[in-house]
């Protein structure tokens, strides 16, 4: 059957060959291609833009803007499912990583540096009694004997003077306290712990880290040989323990009242980094003054 065009003739449709691209005009297809001889199958109608006998074409024009808009809604909210998903699944494992890493920092300050990351937990829990909370008036309000739930829970956000996390420690049969301190930086925050041995006033060890201080200057804070080791045997209070004496300053610089027992160098080229740690250990340990004071 032939159609009729615009202009109200017959149209004759037109096959081409795709095996040699001969092109037949008539209402089929022929049996035989007459130039390579192939057959009828291997025709295919050829229809041309701009017909109107065309059916129009059913469903979703994706070629408009409410296929793009539907589309891209669609995926987002797969991605976004999936993302939720995954976030949720890999959440307890995420939640492990970063209970260990605070364990490794509270061991670190307690000179326990090369625990291996499976041996994390249990050595902590072999070392750590309790993670107290006391205030400023170094009154217990929660004597962390459950471990994980008390002191160790407190995020640093959260500390106050009514909030004090305390470690009490026990390293070789000997008594330990560990402080937590939070600070800033040149760039961002530090933050660390101070180890003190039973006396509460000397220093058994000290572990700093930061979130974005200057590699080979401020960050230096994290290294034990270069920073960290000359805290040990220092003295945290001054000869009345009435204050915190400890501080972090420029080799060579006089600072009135202050002994080289609670004398650490700061780093060359990191002054306010340097600064940093000082102001942290003064503001935090200040809080803990009646608790290191009190003979137990």
């Amino acid at each position: 059957m032939q159609l009729k065009n615009n202009k109200g003739t017959m149209a004759t449709k037109k096959f081409k060959c795709k095996v040699c691209g001969y092109v037949h005009e008539g209402d089929a297809a022929p049996e035989k291609c007459p130039v390579c001889q192939a057959p009828a199958s291997e025709f295919e109608e050829i229809v041309e833009a701009g017909e109107t006998d065309k059916p129009a074409k059913k469903g979703l024009n994706t070629d408009g803007n409410t296929y793009t808009i539907i589309y891209s809604c669609v995926v987002v909210v797969i991605v976004a499912f999936l993302l939720a998903f995954v976030s949720k699944a890999l959440e307890p494992q995420s939640m492990a990583n970063v209970r260990i890493d605070k364990k490794s920092q509270i061991l670190a300050a307690l000179n326990l540096r090369d625990v291996e990351k499976t041996e994390v937990e249990k050595t902590y829990d072999e070392v750590v009694v309790a993670d107290e909370i006391i205030d400023k008036d170094g009154n217990v309000v929660k004597d962390g004997t459950s471990k994980d739930a008390d002191g160790f829970a407190v995020e640093d956000k959260n500390i106050s003077d009514s909030n004090l996390p305390l470690y009490v420690c026990k390293v070789n049969g000997e008594t330990k306290y560990v402080i937590p301190v939070t600070g800033k930086g040149l760039w961002d925050a530090i933050w660390g712990y101070v180890a003190l041995n039973a006396d509460k006033n000397t220093i058994y060890g000290v572990y700093f880290t930061h979130k974005g201080e200057t590699a080979g200057l401020g960050a230096i804070i994290t290294e034990y040989d270069k920073f960290q080791k000359q805290f040990e045997g220092k003295k945290l209070m001054n000869d009345d323990k009435s204050a915190v004496a400890i501080s972090v300053v420029k080799k060579g610089k006089v600072v009135n009242g202050l002994s080289d027992d609670s004398r650490c160098d700061a780093i060359t080229g990191a002054t306010l980094t340097s600064d940093g740690v000082n102001n942290m250990l003064h503001d935090c340990i200040s809080r803990y003054m009646t608790f290191l004071n009190t003979n137990e």
